[in-house]
């Protein structure tokens, strides 16, 4: 991805304008977020970006669906287009132009263009003869179709519907003329097409040999006339290929076009990739003596699990604020997050030059991967430890951990490497290796210790550290998740609307200023308590669960190992360690069965009064919190255990000690009468199923 040449000032980026035959999706949500992605980065970046959006109306199955709906197309238009600017807004697409192709200047320049190649020669009337596909909106010969029986079917393995036999007199644009030049132009620049492998499959479509395509044929009831002939419709692809152009001010606004064009990046999805915007619109632009683009990019599709595209015409694809709602619906975040939320998880879950597999399931288990366990806890631990050990007031220190700030650098680099090659989601794994480097940094360094020490300079380090990984970690999710990335902020002390965000100064490491105060942490990413779905509800998330709704059961096997403990007995630990003689040999696997064994957060501790053994844990188990009471506090102190991952008894009937009902037992193992707290080995999802 290049950047603006000396004599442009604007970074112009352009996403494939949608048809409005059907309502967004998050597959068309898909290319406007990598591309808002991207706007957003190049303004991070301090350059005046140019971002086109909009809606394709004039095509034929346009006017179908109108029909269908028994609306006249104008009206039923004008709805569509207002749910896709509504569901952008939404989405906070920041885009700077939003083009339909039924607006006035978008007319002009459609008929300018097609007088000037009229003129040139390049545009030609003569008789069409060969099938046309209403739901492609594309001509094939006869060599290209599918026949089946008698019936002649669309060769798109997308489509396969029956095509209609044509014969009119058409306008022809003499794109045979233009393979030579346009080999040669892949040739001499070859970043033209990315991903790079798409480039073979446009070379070898060219090498076939390009023949005229037809560009006009008797005016319908839909479409931009010619100017000097209007009993003639101009064919919807040299129609929607032009608004690039139209929003540039081309050919009245002269000045306004220079500081526009050539756009830097086209991007759209593989489907109107080699045939139209990597091989006709640029032999469009040479027609008319014009530059072309820098980059076309086309990325991969939404694939069912059988490999299919999921879209409007399968229904497999959930609209994108219906989808961010339900997403709120389940976790419990707002909706300007959980938007957010789904903007990341789009980007992190497709592989962008490839197809990818479409679940609600895996979108959910993400969120809670990556959003909720990782980066919504890596800041939760920080800031409460902070608050804990140094009132919530950013420590002054002499030196910064090397070895993290070394990661961090390299991690940038990575990102905007990522990003060059449009890489997305492998932008988003960077910023994961430093979040998930901190997680692990908090475990090595175990600050609670550093504390109970008396290593203060150390803990400070420590948090301090911590806290800056956040704040670059924020830097880098910004353009993907703007309102995530000012609540990050927001809660390590920063505010980002008195001092917005400069790439070239606040990505680089060590600029977190010591001596403010960071506020009391607020979960960000509440956890999705349930995760799981069929596929008949793959685009809805279900309704959260209520744990109050389902009794727990006694497991015999648990109670027969941990004798009730009053109130009055001398001995207050939950840690019981049963004698050989009340314990049997052996068990079936159906009474372990019945023991549930979950990993759940540790996120808040305190001591008892009059009690020296016992400690209150409040544990997060799948979204749930409970109250847990340990016999462990000879061997832990409550701060220590703040962030920690257990292992809980999820199913075991509460009861009372010391007047506090306990809702659960932690797993340790006893050591010469000591308990050892068990944990996962890494950072496991909370609520995770111990086998």
């Amino acid at each position: 991805m290049t950047g603006p040449s000396d004599n442009q000032k604007t970074w112009y980026i352009t996403t494939p304008i949608y048809y409005v035959n059907g309502r967004p999706h998050i597959g068309s949500a898909l290319t406007t977020v990598a591309c808002d992605f991207l706007a957003r980065y190049h303004r991070l970046k301090g350059e005046k970006v140019w971002f086109l959006t909009g809606t394709d109306e004039q095509a034929t199955k346009v006017l179908e669906a109108a029909h269908k709906a028994g609306v006249a197309p104008q009206e039923f238009v004008d709805g569509l287009a207002a749910d896709f600017k509504q569901t952008w807004k939404c989405f906070g697409i920041s885009y700077d132009d939003f083009i339909r192709t039924t607006e006035p200047r978008h007319i002009a320049v459609v008929q300018e263009v097609f007088d000037r190649l009229k003129k040139s020669g390049d545009i030609y009337k003569d008789i069409y003869e060969g099938w046309y596909c209403v739901a492609d909106e594309t001509y094939f010969r006869d060599s290209d179709v599918i026949t089946v029986g008698e019936e002649k079917l669309c060769p798109n393995p997308e489509c396969r519907l029956p095509l209609r036999r044509m014969q009119e007199e058409n306008y022809f644009f003499r794109l045979s003329a233009y393979g030579d030049r346009l080999l040669a132009h892949i040739e001499a620049n070859p970043k033209f097409l990315e991903p790079h492998f798409r480039q073979n499959e446009v070379v070898s479509f060219i090498k076939q040999g390009l023949r005229d395509m037809s560009v006009a044929r008797p005016g319908a009831e839909w479409g931009i006339r010619v100017k000097d002939d209007p009993k003639m419709s101009v064919y919807v692809w040299f129609d929607a290929l032009i608004n690039y152009l139209a929003a540039t001010g081309w050919p009245n606004d002269m000045e306004r076009f220079a500081e526009l064009w050539p756009a830097n990046v086209h991007a759209m999805g593989k489907e109107i990739y080699v045939r139209f915007h990597a091989t006709l619109w640029p032999a469009m632009l040479m027609a008319l003596g014009l530059e072309l683009p820098k980059q076309v990019y086309g990325h991969g599709w939404w694939v069912d699990g059988e490999g299919k595209k999921s879209g409007k015409r399968t229904g497999g694809l959930p609209h994108p604020v219906e989808f961010a709602e339900k997403l709120a619906e389940v976790s419990g975040a707002s909706v300007e997050i959980a938007t957010d939320a789904l903007r990341f998880l789009m980007i992190r879950e497709m592989n962008f030059h490839g197809d990818t597999e479409y679940s609600y399931e895996s979108f959910t288990k993400r969120y809670n991967s990556d959003l909720a366990n990782d980066l919504g806890n890596l800041c939760n631990r920080s800031v409460t430890m902070l608050s804990k050990f140094f009132d919530g007031v950013v420590p002054v220190t002499s030196e910064v951990d090397r070895d993290i700030a070394s990661i961090a650098t390299t991690v940038v680099a990575d990102y905007e490497l990522a990003l060059e090659e449009f890489r997305f989601h492998s932008a988003l794994e960077a910023v994961w290796q430093l979040v998930g480097r901190m997680n692990r940094y908090i475990e090595e360094r175990a600050p609670w210790k550093q504390a109970k020490a008396g290593e203060t300079e150390a803990l400070a380090i420590t948090l301090s550290t911590c806290l800056e990984a956040i704040r670059i970690a924020a830097v880098l999710v910004q353009p993907i998740m703007p309102n995530a990335s000012k609540a990050l902020f927001a809660q390590i002390g920063i505010d980002i609307e008195t001092s917005p965000t400069d790439w070239s100064r606040d990505a680089k490491w060590g600029l977190f200023p010591a001596g403010i105060a960071v506020p009391a942490p607020v979960p960000l990413f509440p956890r999705i308590q349930d995760t799981a779905t069929d596929s008949s509800k793959s685009q809805n998330a279900p309704k959260p669960k209520n744990p109050n709704q389902e009794k727990r059961k006694l497991s015999e096997q648990i109670t027969a190992t941990e004798p009730a403990v009053e109130e009055s007995t001398k001995s207050d630990v939950t840690t019981v360690e049963a004698s050989e003689s009340e314990v049997p040999k052996f068990i079936s696997i159906d009474d372990f069965l019945k023991v549930e064994l979950r990993v759940g957060n540790v996120i808040a501790a305190e001591t008892i009064p009059k009690s020296d053994k016992l400690l209150k844990l409040t544990v997060e188990v799948a979204g749930e919190n409970r109250t847990v009471l340990a016999g462990i506090a000879e061997m832990y102190q409550p701060e220590e255990l703040v962030g920690r991952q257990v292992v809980v008894v999820a199913n075991l009937a509460p009861r009372k000690m010391r007047g506090i009902e306990s809702q659960g037992m932690l797993l340790a193992a006893d050591t010469e009468g000591q308990a050892i707290l068990l944990q996962p080995e890494t950072r496991v999802p909370s609520g995770s199923r111990v086998r």
